[in-house]
């Protein structure tokens, strides 16, 4: 299996793991939005919490130029660590919600 091809797969499953964990207040349905064909990934949740609505993204990650982009990361457990631990390599980790700026200062790659 080439590096790409496992890198989806390691992203595929993650997304899955998050998504599994449903919040324990209100009523709110996580959601795995997986988009192969585009390299798109996320986790949503959907629902109502008394009466707000509850719509947005938990995770989200993108595969840009063989660059494992973490777009967005609202979890308790840190996405990145979750991604070196399966596997995938430091260097290419985009922590994508950092301004580029300040991407040089993080252990991961800058784009």
């Amino acid at each position: 299996m080439d590096k790409l091809a496992r890198y989806r797969e390691i992203i595929r499953q993650l997304i899955f793991d998050y998504a599994s964990h449903k919040p324990a207040n209100g009523q709110i349905e996580t959601e795995a939005v997986i988009d192969s064909e585009r390299d798109h990934y996320e986790v949503l949740h959907v629902g109502w919490d008394g009466v707000r609505r509850v719509h947005g993204s938990v995770v989200h990650i993108d595969i840009i130029n063989d660059k494992v982009w973490i777009q967005y990361d609202g979890t308790s457990q840190p996405v990145a660590e979750a991604l070196l631990e399966a596997g995938i390599l430091r260097e290419d980790i985009v922590l994508g919600f950092h301004p580029v700026e300040l991407r040089q200062y993080t252990d991961f790659a800058v784009s």
